[in-house]
């Protein structure tokens, strides 16, 4: 299974297209909703898209993002993007890092010179990983996503082919949060035998989309009941966009593309540049 050498390259129409669209955003009326309480504040949300429009050097980015080795493949019919960093050291562990929503192999950049390069960081080179970020199915760079059902315990099996088949580890340590700790904790569970281990920094149950009710009081040892009722919150008030995002994801997916670009549309005439939207 062959892997081909990857360069991230923006075209500069594109970037020009989102300097468009952000200046023509369209801000809901707004009020009591200074502290958060019905979801993005619209004064933040403002600031944020004056940041992407004039501050933020997408180039400069880029440049950054390049200055690791990108790769894509191709596995069962879908792309997979990733990072591929070897180690410096007499034995480095191969170790697949995997990301959350809705984030990208980005969210991990920090970690992966000192992981290859502990001696660079004052650590002993013995410790040294060859580290593998992709980027999960349908996200940033492992487009376009057309085959369904490629949830957790599926991404997992991808991985296991990844490692095994195109880069050639027989066993390789895995790492993840959010949904990575997911698919981190089915490569734990389905792959024991091509596993050295896992580490997870989110402890969630491989039942846990599947209607599981989540844990209850007896569950919990003295002097944790406040982390149940942090967990119990988070359910109630701060899960709103996982329940879209499990149970309808196109509705959100036409919502923040299709209708958005309808309602530039309707400005075209003032902004002819748009009518190729």
């Amino acid at each position: 299974m062959r892997k081909e050498k990857f360069t991230v390259a923006i075209p500069d129409e594109t970037l020009t297209d989102l300097r468009e669209r952000l200046a023509r955003t369209r801000f809901a009326p707004e009020f009591a909703n200074s502290q958060w309480e019905y979801g993005t504040n619209g004064a933040y949300l403002k600031e944020l898209i004056d940041y992407w429009r004039n501050t933020f050097d997408w180039r400069k980015v880029e440049r950054e993002i390049n200055s690791f080795s990108h790769y894509k493949t191709d596995i069962e019919g879908i792309p997979i993007h990733f990072i591929h960093e070897p180690g410096k050291g007499p034995k480095p562990i191969p170790l697949i890092m995997s990301h959350g929503w809705p984030w990208t192999f980005w969210d991990l950049h920090k970690v992966i010179r000192p992981l290859t390069d502990p001696a660079s960081f004052g650590g002993d080179p013995a410790d040294a990983f060859d580290v593998v970020v992709p980027s999960l199915p349908g996200y940033g760079f492992s487009t376009p996503l057309t085959t369904p059902g490629i949830n957790y315990w599926r991404t997992a099996d991808l991985w296991v082919t990844l490692m095994r088949e195109v880069l050639g580890y027989d066993k390789f340590a895995a790492q993840g949060g959010d949904w990575g700790a997911i698919i981190t904790a089915q490569l734990g569970h389905k792959y024991a035998e091509h596993l050295i281990g896992i580490h997870l920094h989110l402890m969630i149950n491989l039942d846990f989309f599947g209607g599981d009710s989540g844990p209850k009081p007896e569950d919990f040892g003295p002097g944790e009941e406040g982390w149940l009722e942090h967990g119990r919150k988070f359910m109630r008030e701060g899960s709103g966009y996982m329940a879209m995002q499990s149970t309808r994801p196109q509705t959100i997916a036409f919502a923040l593309n299709e209708l958005t670009r309808r309602a530039l549309l309707m400005d075209s005439r003032k902004a002819p540049c748009l009518e190729r939207l």
